[in-house]
């Protein structure tokens, strides 16, 4: 579905209202958090941001099709990194949980979550519930790279936690990288504004 700026604004705004954050809701619409501020400012008549929007919930409402994903993407990483490279699988909140959870299943690796906080642009922590990063081999995943602000905290954050990024995965990459702080970055689609 196709929507409107103005419909864009509304659902912006309403979420705002239920108590999202700007990187919550730039989740929940699939775009990038400098529109999602677009929207929200009213700035209409400011030149708006480039971005992409992805709707990937054709994917998202059967638990088939996420594992067939997730398998799609734990077969890029054992490509990649081979199968002893992955020991823990890092899925950034929210959209990225369910794919890392599958490819987890897939590479038989622990998993554990990154979990955006309204800290600022990107910020977070990891969980400490599920599996851990100090001393392992680590690959993340998300649903899509905008800025990779987000992914670029995840990797720092890993680091300093003591694990070390192998690699990073996304279902859509909307930039033109292919590494992020260091580590290769793969897209299993790429989505780039022309």
């Amino acid at each position: 579905m196709v929507l409107s700026i103005e419909e864009l604004t509304v659902l912006a705004t309403n979420l705002r209202k239920e108590g999202l954050n700007t990187q919550q809701i730039a989740d929940e619409l699939s775009l990038s958090q400098d529109t999602i501020t677009w929207l929200l400012t009213g700035s209409g008549s400011d030149e708006r941001p480039t971005d992409v929007r992805i709707g990937w919930r054709t994917l998202g409402v059967r638990p088939a099709r996420l594992a067939a994903v997730g398998s799609i993407i734990a077969d890029v990483a054992e490509e990649e990194v081979g199968l002893d490279g992955v020991e823990t699988v890092v899925g950034i909140s929210i959209n990225g949980i369910a794919f890392a959870y599958e490819a987890a299943s897939m590479l038989n690796s622990e998993m554990t979550v990154f979990r955006t906080t309204d800290g600022g642009e990107g910020d977070g922590s990891l969980s400490n519930k599920y599996g851990q990063v100090a001393g392992k081999k680590v690959v993340i995943i998300d649903d899509v790279l905008s800025s990779g602000v987000t992914m670029a905290k995840t990797i720092n954050a890993i680091r300093a936690a003591g694990g070390e990024v192998v690699l990073a995965i996304v279902l859509v990459n909307k930039t033109t990288r292919n590494e992020i702080e260091g580590v290769p970055l793969r897209g299993l689609i790429r989505a780039v504004a022309v």
